[in-house]
Parts: structure tokens; C-alpha cells; sequence
């Protein structure tokens, strides 16, 4: 009978969209074709559409099952290094880590050290999707490397180990080079997917004692906006009941993120109409979606699984009658178009890592790399519409910093939305931080951005970027992190009292 009561009123809900959508296996709001259009329009075609491997790849052996991470240091094939590094000058490490509660599950990431000093912060990189690699950042956003047309690597003068020791995470579990031979271990919540990277962090600071005082950052874009505050959360948790190893926990940075879709998804039809993306006329035609929108949104957060389902059903008709309207527009960058499918092209990644030579170096046996995973993705879906803002006031009262920015030309997750949920955000210094000024973000004296801050809390607004905020301004990027580890985005603030991170 309870399941009855919530159904009722989400059949009714989605009844009017039936009449206004057509819903054809190919329609642009299925999360199948979401999905797919997601990975068509980086150039991307793993060959697998998620890593569940049926044996174990030639990694099992008694070592992995002692030990819950393995690890090995590496130099990449095709790195034109001009300095002739050795690989322990390098200090690059890519490992496995055996998921501890979990079936059958083995995470992926890589560990670049400091160029800096190895006292540098620790800091986390999550790409979101859900269910894209990380390595799409450490190519072609914040990485050590920038990846050549011809598979070759060059020192990324930009890069964010420059100022931090760099994690990237191959999650949640099937992404990427992680993998597992279990499908029970296919995550479709915050909370698998959070317990999942405490547990490594656990791990990999047992397996790096020397970097386990640094002071710990987690950064990420996009669906991340999802993973980030509940991973800050986990680890606060942790720390607070003396779990494990106490991670020296600062801050957390969220890029273009989706964090509150009831407020963020309301402004889609504000920010495409501010932009000339869309007409008055369509403006309001397309808002006349917005209530069923907003109220399956609130069922999701109250009632479940179901509710949720509808929830991105429902609220997924609004961007793509953007999208219908705007055309081959690219939505990550509504400066460009999409030349046919194709909005980026980051098939060089997924060639360069299906290398022998290159898996070798790695150590992933006969794994194959899944670039974006739309079972994964869809995975997720239950997860997609809930509200992750609401944990993070905990975290800014306890002291623990938060920095949302956003490229200025990205429709999908906008600065718009961003700002607003941010602004509207219940928190003891919410009246302070409207009231706040907003202050240029200069990098080497010109504007890259406009910035507001009161006490833990910041949010940026970056100039002439669009979702891929370190790709498309790489320099600010840089500037940036190092800036607001130090507790301050301006260009001419004082050093910090530890001096604890590199120049």
C-alpha cells in the first residue's frame, strides 16, 4: 500500500510530460541515451561497457590477497621527459587497491608526487559522468602530462602536482582500469561510493605513512559535485570517531559540480535564456516543466528509489528541450559547436592506454581501460536527483573550507545554478556571505574570474572557461588551488602561516 501511495502521484506527475515528450527508446531524456551521448561526444568507444571481468586478469595472486594495496613505480611509454628522469626521480606510483568491503572489487588510481616538495597538500581528483576516468583530468585538465596526437607525453606546465602530491581514483567501481568479478559491487549510492574511497584512503596512507600529515584536499568536476561532499563527510566521520588514520582533512573544491538539482535545474531555463541560448517564448514554454520537476525531486529526497527515477525523468525533458532548441551547440562550452557527435575528441587517451607497453608499465595485467561506463551511469540514476548540499553546513561549521567554481560558458552544471544553491545554502555565515563583495580574481595582474568569500565558504566565477575549468584556463586553474590552500584567492594575499606548500 505505502508503495502504491508513491507511485500514484508520480504516474500523474509524468502523465503530462507523456503528452509533451515523445518517448522513444532513442529519446534524449532516457538515461540510456544520455549515457551514450556522453561518451559519443568526447570521441570515447570503450570496448567494454563496464569493467566486470569474468576472471581475474592475471592480478590475483597471494600478494594482493595479504596486502590491500599494491603498487608499483612507473615512467609512461612516450614520455618525452628532456631532464631524463629515472622512474624513482619521478616519484609516480600506479596501484590497485582490493576493495575491502566489497565482493570481489579492486579500485585504480595513480599517485604522482609533488614536483614541489613532498610536504605539499595531498590532494584527490574525482571526475564525475558518473562513471567517466579519471584519467580524462590527468590528460587533458590538472595531470602531470599533456598527451600528444601521436601518443606521446610532455611535461603539463600547469599541471596540480606542481603544487600538491596528485591522486587520481579510477571510481566508482568498473571505471576505467577498476574493476571487479563481482556485479554486486556496482555502486548505485553516495554512501558505497564514499565508504569505498575511505577505505583506500585508509589504505593508501598506510601504504605512504610519510605523506599521511599533509594537510588533505578533495577536488573534482561535475557528477562529482555528487561524490565530494559525501566523501568529506565520510572522511570528517572517520576522524571524528578515530576510525583509522586520522586524515588531515582541509577542504574540498567542487568544479561545475551538480550539487542541489531542485535549485541547480531551475536555472537552466534562467542561465540559456541570460545567454541567448533560447527565446522569451521558449523560456516560458520549457518552464511549465519546471513543477513536475520540482516535485519529483522533493518525492526523491523523501520517498526513494521509484520517485527518483521519475525525478530524472522528469527533470531531464527541460535540458534537452534546451538542447533541441540550441541545436549542435556544445553544452560543456556553448562558445563551440559539436561537429556532428563530436564535442571533444580525447580519443588519444583511450589509444595511449590500450598500449601493451603502457598497461605493462602500469601493471593492469590484461585490463582493459573503460573510459565511461554507461552501466555505471546508469547505476547511479537513484542517486542523481538527491541533495548533497545538505551535509556540507556540518562540515563549513566545523571549520572544514569549501570552494565551489565554475567556468562561466558551461550550460550543463552553470554557474548560475551553482551560485544559487550556494547563496541559498543554510549555514551560520549565510547573511555574511551574501552580503560579501565580489573581488577580481587576477592572475599575473588581469581578471580571470570574480570571487566572494566569508569564512570557510568561496565561490568563483571563471572567466572564458567552460566545464573543464583546468583544461580551458589551465594557468588560473593552477592559481587558483594553490591560492585557496593557502586560505585566500587573492593575488596579493599574505603567505600562510605553515609554509608547507611549494611556489
Amino acid at each position: 500500500m505505502e508503495n502504491l501511495m508513491i507511485l500514484l502521484p508520480l504516474i500523474l506527475l509524468l502523465a503530462p510530460l507523456a503528452s509533451t515528450t515523445t518517448l522513444t527508446l532513442d529519446n534524449p531524456s532516457f538515461p540510456s541515451t544520455q549515457a551514450k551521448n556522453m561518451i559519443r561526444d568526447f570521441n570515447l568507444f570503450p570496448e567494454h561497457e563496464i569493467n566486470i571481468v569474468a576472471g581475474d586478469a592475471g592480478l590475483r595472486s597471494s600478494s594482493v590477497q595479504q596486502k590491500t594495496i599494491v603498487e608499483k613505480s612507473f615512467k609512461f611509454p612516450n614520455f618525452a621527459d628532456p631532464n631524463g628522469a629515472s622512474v624513482a626521480d619521478l616519484g609516480h606510483h600506479a596501484g590497485y587497491y582490493q576493495i575491502e568491503h566489497s565482493h570481489a572489487a579492486r579500485m585504480f588510481y595513480f599517485f604522482f608526487e609533488s614536483r614541489g616538495k613532498k610536504t605539499d597538500p595531498v590532494v584527490i581528483w574525482l571526475t564525475g559522468g558518473p562513471g567517466c576516468s579519471s584519467e580524462l583530468a590527468l590528460f587533458y585538465e590538472n595531470g602531470p602530462f599533456k598527451i600528444q596526437k601521436n601518443s606521446s607525453l610532455v611535461w603539463n606546465e600547469y599541471g596540480w602536482d606542481q603544487v600538491s602530491n596528485l591522486l587520481y581514483v579510477d571510481q566508482p567501481t568498473g571505471t576505467g582500469f577498476s574493476y571487479s568479478t563481482d556485479e554486486r559491487d556496482i555502486r548505485h549510492n553516495e554512501q558505497g561510493v564514499s565508504d569505498d574511497l575511505y577505505d583506500f584512503l585508509q589504505a593508501f596512507f598506510k601504504e605512504h605513512p610519510e605523506f599521511a600529515k599533509n594537510d588533505f584536499f578533495i577536488t573534482g568536476e561535475s557528477y562529482a559535485g555528487h561524490y565530494i561532499p559525501a566523501f568529506a563527510a565520510r572522511v570528517h566521520k572517520g576522524n571524528k570517531a578515530k576510525e583509522g588514520i586520522h586524515i588531515n582533512l582541509k577542504g574540498f573544491a567542487i568544479g561545475n559540480g551538480l550539487t542541489d538539482p531542485l535549485v541547480q535545474y531551475q536555472a537552466y531555463t534562467d542561465y540559456a535564456l541570460d545567454m541567448g541560448i533560447i527565446k522569451d517564448s521558449d523560456y516560458k514554454q520549457i518552464n511549465k516543466k519546471l513543477p513536475f520537476c520540482e516535485t519529483a525531486i522533493k518525492l526523491c529526497g523523501t520517498d526513494g528509489t521509484v520517485a527518483c527515477m521519475a525525478a530524472y525523468m522528469a527533470c531531464n525533458t527541460i535540458f534537452s528541450s534546451i538542447k533541441s532548441i540550441a541545436g549542435n551547440i556544445n553544452h560543456y562550452d556553448i562558445r563551440k559547436e559539436c561537429e556532428g557527435r563530436l564535442c571533444y575528441d580525447f580519443s588519444n587517451m583511450e589509444s595511449f592506454l590500450a598500449k601493451k607497453s603502457v598497461k605493462e608499465a602500469l601493471g593492469v595485467g590484461d585490463i582493459d581501460f573503460v573510459s565511461c561506463s554507461p552501466v555505471v551511469y546508469q547505476a547511479m540514476l537513484v542517486d542523481w536527483m538527491r541533495n548533497l548540499e545538505a551535509g556540507i553546513p556540518h562540515l563549513l561549521e566545523d571549520g572544514i573550507k569549501l570552494m565551489i567554481y565554475a567556468g562561466e560558458y558551461d550550460l550543463i552544471c552553470n554557474w548560475l545554478g551553482n551560485s544559487r544553491w550556494v547563496h541559498a545554502m543554510e549555514w551560520s555565515g549565510k547573511k555574511e556571505f551574501g552580503a560579501s563583495a565580489e573581488l577580481p580574481f587576477e592572475v599575473d595582474g588581469s581578471e580571470a574570474g570574480l570571487f566572494k568569500t566569508h569564512g570557510p565558504l568561496t565561490f568563483l566565477k571563471v572567466h572564458d572557461a567552460g566545464h573543464m575549468v583546468p583544461m580551458d584556463q589551465p594557468k588560473a586553474a593552477l592559481s587558483m588551488l594553490k591560492r585557496w590552500m593557502r586560505g585566500s584567492l587573492s593575488e596579493t594575499a599574505a603567505e600562510p602561516q605553515s609554509a608547507v606548500y611549494s611556489e
